[in-house]
């Protein structure tokens, strides 16, 4: 096959979190070339004349997609699956609408509330409704990759507003709060696989030697510096279904209604905080995973047994169904 794979257009300078769109689609294009396929790469333009072109070019059977934002905003990765949609060439990933709906992070966790899906409580400006007494983490409303998330983000009830007025006033954008969970973190990873959920296996977030009066967040540092303190404590572990299956049960469960919910396709993770009672709770669902070879998303499948070059190409294949 000839597999075009769009990645996001990003400058030299641009910070890690979506200079990783480059390294992966680099990944990608590897993979699928190991397998046999043609597999050239181009940036997304967000003009539908010159993307049209591209495909006239390059006469792709599929689009592998891994646009996850347009000028560093995660907020419009809708508009490449949109505009292929409109073009009428088949692509990876998820449709725009589920897109639209998983970047809005409130959005989100009304909807998972609305179907009975557990979820912290939250707070949106500007009247703060809901806020109560506790703690809380101040998080983008709109975008992933843990921008603006550090230990200062998880703050009382009463310095909610003003660190979302910080954030907001540093990075742009709309922050909310939600209330924090101090418990066990979990990050699940789905493949799709015969147009349903395949649940890869679980991968948990410990916090080695971490000191006590740090709150427990996989904040920015931990996910884009990899010599820093946060980085190297933040250990991914799986084998919970071995060692508790009931809790594994519960969070497969709830992925795959999540799953379902929002309509999502190739790839998705789903992250989950465990609090002190056991109760499982999702905290965001990620339609845009990242697939680079040393992302989360491919340890899983390795722990699966399958190799990157066969989760890609498998990840392509559903897409041409």
């Amino acid at each position: 096959m000839r597999i075009l794979v769009l990645h996001s257009d990003v400058s030299a300078d641009a910070p890690a979190e979506d200079q990783d769109t480059i390294i992966a689609a680099r990944a990608v294009s590897g993979a699928l070339q190991s397998r046999g396929h043609a597999a050239p790469l181009a940036p997304f333009k967000p003009d539908e004349t010159a993307l049209r072109a591209v495909i006239r070019a390059e006469k792709p059977d599929v689009v592998f997609n891994l646009v996850e934002g347009i000028e560093g905003k995660g907020a419009l990765a809708h508009v490449a699956p949109t505009l292929l949609e409109r073009i009428g060439v088949p692509y990876t990933g998820t449709g725009a609408d589920p897109l639209i709906l998983t970047c809005d992070k409130p959005r989100t966790k009304r909807a998972l509330r609305q179907s009975g899906l557990p979820t912290p409580d939250w707070a949106e400006g500007p009247d703060w409704t809901g806020l109560s007494a506790g703690r809380w983490i101040v998080k983008s409303a709109d975008e992933d990759a843990s921008v603006g998330l550090d230990d200062a983000s998880v703050v009382d009830a009463s310095g909610v507003v003003a660190r979302a007025v910080l954030s907001a006033e540093r990075f742009g954008g709309r922050w909310f709060a939600e209330c924090y969970v101090d418990g066990r973190e979990f990050n699940i990873a789905v493949l799709e696989e015969n147009h349903g959920p395949r649940v890869l296996p679980m991968a948990e977030m410990t916090f080695e030697e971490w000191p006590r009066h740090r709150p427990r967040i996989v904040g920015y540092i931990a996910k884009w510096d990899d010599t820093s303190f946060e980085s190297t404590r933040t250990v991914r572990q799986f084998g919970v279904e071995r060692r508790e299956p009931v809790l594994a049960h519960v969070l497969r469960g709830l992925a795959e209604r999540a799953w379902q919910l929002f309509d999502l396709r190739g790839t998705a993770r789903v992250d989950f905080r465990v609090d002190g009672t056991g109760q499982a709770l999702i905290l965001e669902i990620n339609p845009n995973p990242g697939i680079a070879p040393d992302a989360g998303f491919a340890a899983a499948a390795q722990c699966a047994g399958l190799s990157y070059p066969e989760l890609i190409e498998k990840i392509v294949l559903e897409a041409m169904r």
